[in-house]
């Protein structure tokens, strides 16, 4: 079967149209509907021989000394414990929303003193307190160590990835839910990951377009209210509705982020730049270090001396020169720049310049 030009053009604008459109659940989150972060202190035991040195981690006997206390079991105050199979670790964890009691989280294990590694530990008890100091789960388990470390008795070592970091998977039971704001009825606020008026004046259209009512208002460039049931069925299936629902985001606005660190640029496609001509131009230095002999003159008193000579040389490529004209586009950017054999920090340097020269029509973030 044939297609005709005029019906695939449709098609690849249909596709086009609809590759632009994400849901709502991509775009916000549900206000009150957050995880909350666990942080706790505990012992791994059952390493060979990786612990933590006692001599430089003192607090790891003390926290087994005050465990042992609590199990019925004293340590003689003369007798100074030379644990090599013992580590102090911090224990942190996330609690998702709605997290019930019982239900199994997973728990990173992290050491704070310098023990070598955790592989083959166990994590004992460890209680998990929210920032508000209260317990909310309990954690113990295997540790799960994804790096490796090796090392010698003439000090060479060998490291691959982190060993002195590991995981419990499912290793914390919740024992105390976190109360949150969605059952209490009123409107729900939907929080736009990105600030953007136009992208929030759309997502309440789109809304009370696909719920046939007013139930919807954009109330700044973040956040959307809308209505929503009482009953609490009623409201988790209004919530499902609404997830679903396509709304088309409003254009990013034209920004130039460039790190400073890796001298990455990027340029979205939206960044302009009027009028400008620019001159670009490469000065390199070279700098050549080398030792020269110098004989004393015959029948002197003089000394074989080794002299060090340096030679200098500066190179100045000749200075290219373009125009941008006005409302050039960002592939137009890059094809000048690269004319002229211009590197990702004279990019930068070339930006900051129209920047400061107005030219620019972007906003200029570095990181």
């Amino acid at each position: 079967m044939k297609t005709s030009p005029l019906l695939l053009g449709s098609l690849l604008m249909l596709t086009c149209a609809a590759a632009q459109a994400e849901r709502v659940k991509d775009l916000v989150d549900v206000e009150g509907v957050r995880s909350n972060h666990l942080i706790g202190y505990g012992l791994v035991v059952g390493l060979d021989g990786t612990g933590d040195q006692t001599t430089q981690a003192p607090f790891t006997v003390q926290s087994l000394e005050a465990m042992l206390r609590q199990l019925g079991v004293t340590v003689p105050s003369n007798v100074n414990p030379q644990l090599k199979n013992v580590a102090a670790v911090a224990v942190h964890a996330e609690l998702p929303a709605f997290a019930k009691l019982g239900q199994a989280i997973d728990v990173t294990a992290s050491s704070i003193g310098n023990a070598g590694s955790l592989r083959g530990g166990s994590l004992l008890m460890t209680p998990l307190k929210g920032a508000d100091g209260q317990i909310y789960a309990v954690a113990q388990g295997n540790v799960v160590v994804g790096g490796l470390g090796v090392s010698a008795k003439d000090g060479s070592r060998i490291s691959i990835n982190i060993p002195s970091v590991g995981r419990v998977p499912g290793g914390a039971s919740v024992e105390r839910e976190v109360p949150n704001d969605f059952n209490n009825g009123g409107d729900l606020l939907l929080n736009l990951h990105t600030e953007d008026f136009t992208t929030a004046s759309r997502m309440a259209e789109a809304i009370n377009r696909t719920m046939s009512a007013p139930v919807a208002r954009a109330i700044d460039a973040v956040t959307v209210a809308v209505k929503a049931p009482s009953d609490l069925n009623d409201r988790v299936s209004f919530l499902a509705t609404l997830e679903s629902v396509d709304v088309d985001p409003g254009e990013a606005p034209a920004r130039v982020i460039v790190n400073s660190r890796t001298g990455t640029v990027v340029i979205s496609s939206q960044v302009r730049v009027m009028p400008a001509a620019v001159s670009h131009g490469n000065l390199s230095v070279t700098i050549t270090e080398r030792s020269q002999v110098s004989q004393p003159a015959p029948f002197s008193k003089g000394t074989t001396q080794v002299v060090p000579v340096s030679d200098i040389q500066v190179n100045q490529a000749p200075a290219h020169m373009f125009v941008f004209q006005a409302g050039i586009n960002l592939d137009d950017i890059v094809h000048a720049v690269n004319q002229v054999g211009a590197a990702p920090g004279d990019l930068v340097a070339i930006l900051e310049a129209l920047k400061q020269a107005g030219a620019l029509r972007a906003e200029l973030v570095v990181i």
